[in-house]
């Protein structure tokens, strides 16, 4: 990478970084507060503030993207920031559930990931994209985890309005970041392997593989924001932990999630498992919540459920993108992840909105024996994936000159050894390629590459 590319790219990781930090700060803490605003022992309502956030990432995320193709990354980043602060800035204030629901809605609408991560297509070469993509998963990560373990005792400090003060004060940091900190591109053009585009959406919707892969990121993180609707207030009445120190129970799980999911991931990828591991995974979260839904008792069993959801989640999050990578169109692959995100939006309204009413109305084990359905339904429809090839995707800048027949090139790249798929797009001036792991006739793309980038 370049000295400008290392920049945009930590740049751009810690910008994510910052502001998923304000929304995964209220993640283990939100249900407890929001009981102390007024109308706040409806748990329905408290779902529906919880989950605000995610109905308006969904409704914007896409459009947001491609509007920055219009009018440019940055000041859809920004006005995306001023948002959100303005959201935080609402749920800080406000004294009824209601407004909170307000004041989510406003955060959600700062919808700028699709902006981000355009923005760092503009601002990095084809063959660095994959190490600045896995920089932000990276931070994204990290914030996760540190916001569970951090959230309790700093919401004991100062309160919910606190962490949303703290929120508002991050997106101001990220705004003065985006100014002086994030390079401005040269040039911005479309980029398929970054972006959604609406002339491939009928093709991405359809594909009956990637509609298994959108419905598991929704099953997972449905599950996973009503696991934290009613979690919080569990460890608090049958655990009887106090919210100051929830971390002491997330932080081992967390870890031993963590420890687990790395041999798990190498096993995929490495020997070509990953359809092995992601049915195990997904039988272990159904395991998780249906003990969760039968048997809780007592803090210990809690924590041994917490453990296998954690296993079992960080195993599916860390794999589900890789076999979207795998099975998207090559030159969808934008695309696809544009609404394998929407679907993760709109599944934390969903999520939330569901655990709420549920717990309102029959407390915590309706709302586990809901995610076990999602997640037994979605260990059916996963028996049915064709096991990806071990492909992985590789990009190549086409001279800006060359002015030959793209579709000739295309059939030229796809005849090599070891290439799946290949696409030519000239107006993006890349050729996009699937290859296999190991032995692709690398030097045969090279030279087929090099020649356009020779034309005079």
């Amino acid at each position: 990478m370049t000295p400008l590319e290392l920049r945009a790219s930590l740049g751009l990781a810690g910008l994510y970084a910052l502001r998923m930090l304000g929304m995964f700060l209220i993640l283990p803490v939100f249900a407890v507060y929001a009981a102390h605003l007024s109308g706040g022992e409806n748990h329905a309502l408290v779902g529906l503030a919880f989950g605000a956030y995610g109905l308006t990432q969904a409704l914007l995320q896409l459009p947001f993207g491609m509007w920055s193709d219009r009018v440019g990354r940055k000041k859809v980043i920004y006005f995306g920031l001023v948002m959100f602060a303005l959201g935080s800035l609402v749920c800080a204030s406000v004294t009824s559930i209601e407004g909170m629901i307000l004041g989510r809605a406003l955060q959600g609408a700062g919808a700028i990931s699709a902006a981000i991560t355009a923005l760092l297509a503009d601002l990095t070469r084809e063959e660095h994209r994959t190490k600045a993509m896995a920089m932000i998963g990276a931070s994204i990560a990290m914030t996760f985890a540190i916001s569970l373990v951090a959230a309790p005792k700093l919401t004991n400090w100062i309160g919910l309005p606190g962490i949303f003060l703290l929120t508002a004060g991050l997106t101001v940091a990220a705004i003065i970041g985006v100014w002086k900190i994030i390079p401005s591109p040269a040039l911005s053009r479309f980029h398929s392997d970054a972006e959604a585009s609406a002339a491939r959406l009928p093709t991405v919707l359809k594909h009956p593989q990637l509609r298994r892969l959108n419905y598991g990121v929704f099953a997972l993180h449905a599950a996973q924001m009503a696991m934290f609707t009613v979690m919080p207030l569990l460890l608090a009445s049958t655990g009887h932990v106090p919210v100051a120190n929830h971390w002491m129970v997330y932080l081992p799980v967390v870890i031993v999630g963590f420890i687990f999911m790395v041999p798990a991931v190498i096993v995929a990828e490495k020997r070509n498992k990953l359809k092995s591991v992601f049915l195990l995974a997904i039988a272990l979260m159904l395991i998780a919540q249906t003990g969760m839904a039968l048997y809780m008792p007592n803090l210990t069993m809690i924590c041994i459920w917490l453990g296998v959801y954690f296993i079992a989640f960080n195993i599916l999050e860390a794999t589900q993108p890789s076999l979207i990578s795998k099975i998207a169109p090559t030159a969808a692959k934008g695309t696809a992840m544009g609404v394998y995100n929407t679907c993760q939006s709109l599944a934390m309204f969903v999520g939330s909105a569901a655990a709420g009413w549920l717990f309102q109305h029959g407390g915590a084990a309706p709302v586990f024996w809901l995610c076990a359905v999602l997640m037994a339904f979605w260990l059916i429809v996963t028996f049915g994936l064709q096991p990806p090839l071990p492909v992985k995707t590789q990009m190549f800048h086409i001279g800006e000159h060359w002015r030959g027949d793209a579709a000739h090139l295309t059939a030229e790249l796809s005849a090599l050894a070891g290439v799946k798929e290949a696409v030519v797009l000239i107006d993006e001036r890349v050729a996009l390629l699937k290859v296999l792991q190991s032995g692709w006739d690398e030097a045969g793309v090279k030279t087929l590459i090099d020649a356009t980038r020779n034309a005079s």
